[in-house]
């Protein structure tokens, strides 16, 4: 029987490549975003008709503790089983602390770090059952260091790799394993955007040296890591190879966290 595996935030950028990079390793795959469009369900058609392999869409808030626990049971239950939780929903907000307002700070905190919690706490007895699985949250750069403006989302990330630490140590012995991965800067239409805004602010730089001067700033390597880069190392630590690796940080960010 396939393994199956649940991709929070996967219908687009990080977490679709995650999907997609799943897929073709041979894992069923369920797809996860708040939205619940005829384009959500025509996605998860596509990457089945490209891989192979079975892939369903499912809706849910993230923001919601009952609509993430929930998300977990209807994936169990729909692929008939579930072998890999990947939890990799989030959003960004930038403002200066004493500005950033309320409903933003909460709703990050929620979709970035509560909503792993809930997931995996639903995971855990599943896969405890089957006897294995893995656990796989996408944390940051900004999980291991800070930035200005950026306190929500920092917070949070800081969380998630605190959290996957304790995870494992509570899953060790148990054939299941929690691991963090934390990219640097990634070329998604988010980042995207951010490029346009800063090349409009800074009219006077042409767009590549807002990259590589502005925000480049930080990754030594002056290059943006890929999405399938991160989904391969998704793909690694589901593998046999990576069954003793739990309860670490993978840094994919171009030398950003050996500064």
């Amino acid at each position: 029987m396939a393994k199956t595996a649940l991709v929070t935030g996967s219908n687009s950028g990080i977490g679709l490549a995650i999907a997609r990079q799943m897929a073709q390793a041979g894992y069923q795959i369920a797809l996860n975003s708040f939205t619940d469009r005829p384009e959500d369900h025509a996605l998860a058609e596509t990457v089945a008709a490209e891989t192979g392999q079975r892939v369903i869409y499912l809706a849910a808030d993230m923001a919601k503790p009952a609509d993430c626990r929930a998300l977990v049971e209807r994936a169990h239950e729909t692929l008939g089983g579930l072998d890999v939780l990947v939890n990799n929903a989030g959003i960004q907000f930038v403002a200066p602390v004493e500005e950033f307002p309320q409903e933003r700070w909460d709703a990050i905190i929620a979709i970035n770090l509560s909503s792993a919690f809930h997931t995996t706490a639903k995971a855990i007895p599943l896969m405890k059952a089957a006897g294995g699985g893995r656990i796989v949250n996408i944390a940051s750069a900004h999980g291991l260091r800070a930035s200005p403006f950026k306190s929500a989302y920092v917070a949070a990330k800081h969380g998630i790799v605190g959290f996957t630490k304790t995870v494992a140590l509570e899953l060790a012995g148990s054939n299941i394993t929690c691991n963090a991965i934390c990219p640097g800067f990634v070329r998604t239409p988010l980042v995207e955007k951010q490029i346009d805004d800063l090349a409009a602010t800074h009219s006077h730089l042409r767009k590549e040296e807002v990259v590589r001067d502005i925000v480049m700033q930080k990754q030594p390597s002056k290059q943006f890591v890929t999405v399938e880069q991160i989904g391969a190392t998704t793909v690694f630590l589901c593998s046999d190879a990576a069954a003793q690796i739990t309860g670490t940080t993978i840094s994919v960010d171009g030398g950003w966290t050996a500064q």
